[in-house]
């Protein structure tokens, strides 16, 4: 009877309630394809990724339809590109991007992630040049993701690092221009910075991981509010903990399903399987929202105090379902929080609830930081730098992962509404309380140092 119930329950999940595998990723190692010679490492990357990534949609596509549960995106990761691009220029790298960009449209990937460089103690020659290239390399490539790690609770903060990448971000923004400064969408920057996260567009293949993995992440908003509802409905006066605990047995049941799908994909092709990231990635459908589990649990108004301690309650209690569920979570696995994929939080912002500063709260307990977030177009370097060193304080403060995807819209003011459509969504420009105020703080460069709680051998 257990094991009945337990396949009716995940039927409903999937059909009513949109429960799916959010992204299948493959990690790909590329080391082996260095070459002093530009021609012969752009062909050796795009080979490799042919190769070892021409099975994995069709894998997935059979995978899916056996079991009846949709996987949504398909997706590459790889490891971190600045490492070939050592004694090469940055016009090599913008051609590497391409490259990439080619191998992930040949396999029909959606999105391809590890144009990234590892900068939080210091910049190499190789990592100086991929971050010279993002404006140009995001403006002729369409799947590709860049990610940065600019600190960690053991190294501290790279300020200098920071100020170079919050340049390129506002040039990218110009550059793509005609897209309303799209090309931020495929820019993160991390504090923390895991190396077995299967979503973009942090997604790499870490200097720990096999030469291929598969990595899964599975996202269950909808499942997780519909679950919250039926509790309430059954009993109004139903008390926070028994909300927590009701989320932990939802939890569990769908990290048992993405392990499922992510070990059977990683048979197919005949590498390991990695870990399943359990985190509730919203879309910008009702019913698939973040937001809308908060206000399920009784916040009307997102933003209201209380907010947080919403945030921390599912973030805290899908990790106990989903580490009780698995030995194999990593990744992120909590709850996200992007702005504008989530049509609840978006509006919230819109309504002018949800201030940025609340949510930078919020990201102290959520999965990530701060996510998918529209800033005028004036918005300066110096501000987005200051952006990013404070959500890296949280993390090295807080021993974990934070990051900041900001998009800065040319021409835009606060208030414009933006849509970019699909996964990505829409919503409304917004910018910090105090823009200004910090520049001769922010250009001091240097290294913030590590917290003392670092020093745990």
């Amino acid at each position: 009877m257990l094991a009945r119930q337990a396949v009716l329950s995940t039927i409903r999940m999937v059909r009513e309630e949109n429960l799916d595998v959010r992204a299948v990723t493959l990690g790909i190692n590329l080391n082996v394809c260095a070459n002093p010679d530009p021609d012969r490492l752009v062909e050796a990357v795009y080979a490799r990724i042919v190769d070892k990534a021409g099975s994995l949609v069709r894998f997935c596509n059979e995978v899916s339809d056996k079991y009846g549960l949709p996987i949504v995106n398909k997706r590459i990761a790889v490891s971190p590109v600045s490492q070939l691009l050592e004694g090469h220029s940055v016009e090599t790298a913008v051609r590497l991007c391409q490259a990439l960009d080619a191998a992930a449209e040949q396999v029909k990937i959606d999105l391809l992630g590890g144009f990234t460089a590892l900068v939080q103690r210091g910049i190499t020659p190789g990592e100086r040049t991929l971050i010279e290239s993002l404006p140009q390399a995001l403006t002729v490539t369409r799947r590709v993701c860049s990610s940065f790690n600019v600190g960690t609770t053991k190294a501290g903060i790279h300020v200098d690092a920071v100020n170079l990448i919050a340049r390129k971000v506002i040039e990218t923004a110009e550059m793509t221009r005609a897209s309303r400064g799209f090309g931020c969408a495929k820019i993160v920057v991390f504090a923390n910075m895991p190396e077995d996260n299967p979503f973009m567009a942090g997604a790499m293949l870490g200097p720990g991981q096999p030469e291929c993995v598969i990595n899964v992440g599975v996202s269950g908003p909808g499942v997780v509010k519909r679950a919250v509802d039926r509790l309430v409905q059954l009993d109004p006066a139903a008390t926070l903990d028994e909300i927590a605990e009701e989320i932990k047995h939802t939890a569990f049941r769908v990290t048992r399903t993405g392990e499922l799908i992510g070990r059977e994909v990683a048979d197919r092709l005949g590498i390991p399987f990695g870990v399943v990231d359990l985190s509730l990635a919203p879309t910008p459908r009702v019913g698939d929202s973040v937001g809308e589990i908060y206000q399920s649990m009784g916040v009307s108004r997102i933003g209201a105090p209380g907010t947080t301690a919403a945030v921390m309650l599912l973030n805290d209690a899908v990790k106990k379902g989903g580490s009780f569920a698995s030995s194999a979570v990593g990744g992120l696995s909590g709850a996200f929080i992007p702005v504008m994929e989530d049509h609840a939080l978006s509006k919230a912002v819109a309504e002018g609830t949800l201030t940025l500063e609340k949510l930078e709260a919020m990201t102290a307990v959520c999965s990530v930081g701060l996510d998918m977030i529209l800033l005028p177009g004036s918005t300066t370097a110096e501000t987005v730098a200051g952006i990013i060193l404070d959500e890296a304080a949280i993390g090295i403060t807080s021993r974990k992962t934070t990051g900041v995807r900001v998009i800065p819209v040319p021409g835009a003011r606060c208030g414009e509404f933006v849509d970019f459509g699909g996964l990505f969504g829409s919503g409304v420009v917004t910018q910090p309380a105090s823009p200004e105020g910090a520049e001769a703080f922010v250009n001091r460069g240097g290294q913030i140092p590590a917290p003392i709680h670092s020093l745990m051998n």
